[in-house]
């Protein structure tokens, strides 16, 4: 069942285009992830769902009810959409109890709904607490905790997670996640951090200049980018030229395969690697050997960054391994490719030349 609905949504800020064109689909019970860098338009689409701004162009629909179109405009206080900003901002002269029962009716109040917020979010006898008196976490618990206390048909979430610590962060996300899945929530979240995205979302919808450039799940996302943009934004991407011919490329590190969708003939492509697809062991018997510039160990693996011996010149490419790395500065390795590629093709020089000409007319 579709819960929320954005056909063709657009908003300008005077010189400044915010949102172009955006269409987006979500199902109920889904998280939506929207990825972007600053600037893009995520918190723009999030206030134009929530009704705190007003888009010039589009329609926005939730469970089948139009929030905004050309003849229709709910308030934001219809809407029934719970909205977790950016730091939570509670009210600091309200204990944590009266925060999450703001909103809610006489009869809500009087009934077990705050203590079962409460109990919710893991804030079990911490009704009382004054905001001054708790962690960063647990203000976002009890921001969520009012967001989620009168029901909702859908959750916003901006940035919630910014303002806190890495480790922190981390713990935090998978307790968001796993609150919002328990109740069948539905919840979209703005963020421009990467690893966030891909691990709280059912699907990934990522902006750039206002327009929605791909939507997907996120393994589809990462191994499959849209445009050589979303390739270089989400994750870890090392870029080869060659031509494309019957579906394969001739690359130093030798035939490689085009993943299913790509070009299979192409005169001009650049090749997309993500660092996990390179294999690296003893130099013989391997496409292509080079030489360890440095390591950098993150715990759950590391990353080897290698200059490859190319017949005509260098390659410096990064390397993805689980666990601590096996080699060191200096050490000579082989190298191989694992799996299919992404190619993209480019323009030729007449093609830029000839665009080139046409934007200056």
């Amino acid at each position: 069942m579709t819960k929320l609905q954005l056909s063709n949504v657009s908003k300008r800020f005077q010189a400044v285009q915010a949102l172009k064109d955006v269409s987006l689909e979500l199902d109920a019970g889904q998280m939506l992830a929207v990825l972007g860098p600053s600037g893009c338009g995520k918190t723009t689409l999030l206030r134009s769902i929530a009704g705190f701004e007003f888009p010039d162009a589009g329609a926005i629909s939730v469970d089948g009810k139009v929030f905004m179109n050309r003849r229709t405009w709910v308030r934001p206080e219809k809407r029934r959409v719970g909205y977790v900003p950016q730091n939570g901002v509670l009210f600091p002269h309200l204990t944590v109890a009266k925060n999450i029962a703001f909103g809610l009716s006489r009869a809500e109040r009087k009934s077990s709904r705050v203590s079962d917020m409460l109990a919710l979010v893991g804030m079990d006898g911490l009704g009382e607490r004054m905001p001054h008196e708790l962690s960063g976490g647990q203000q976002q618990r009890v921001a969520l905790a009012r967001a989620l206390a009168p029901a909702p048909s859908l959750v916003l979430l901006d940035e919630p997670f910014s303002a806190l610590d890495a480790g922190l962060r981390a713990a935090l996300r998978e307790e968001v996640r796993t609150t919002l899945k328990a109740i069948g929530a539905t919840a979209i979240m703005v963020t421009h951090d990467q690893e966030e995205a891909l691990s709280m979302a059912d699907r990934v919808a990522v902006m750039r200049h206002g327009c929605c450039v791909q939507v997907a799940d996120p393994v589809s996302l990462y191994k499959y980018p849209a445009d050589l943009g979303v390739a270089r934004f989400v994750g870890e991407a090392t870029l080869l030229q060659a031509p494309v011919a019957n579906g394969c490329i001739d690359t130093l590190f030798g035939r490689l395969k085009v993943a299913s969708g790509c070009p299979e003939n192409c005169r001009r492509a650049t090749i997309m690697l993500r660092p996990e697809q390179f294999v690296v062991g003893k130099p013989q018997g391997q496409p292509v050997s080079g030489r360890v510039l440095k390591t950098i160990y993150h715990g759950h693996d590391a990353l080897i960054y290698l200059r490859a011996d190319a017949p005509l010149g260098t390659e410096d490419i990064r390397v993805r391994v689980m666990g601590a790395p096996a080699f060191a500065p200096g050490d000579r390795v082989g190298i191989a490719v694992s799996g299919d590629v992404m190619a993209y093709p480019q323009p030729s020089p007449e093609d830029e030349r000839a665009g080139r000409q046409e934007r200056a007319a």
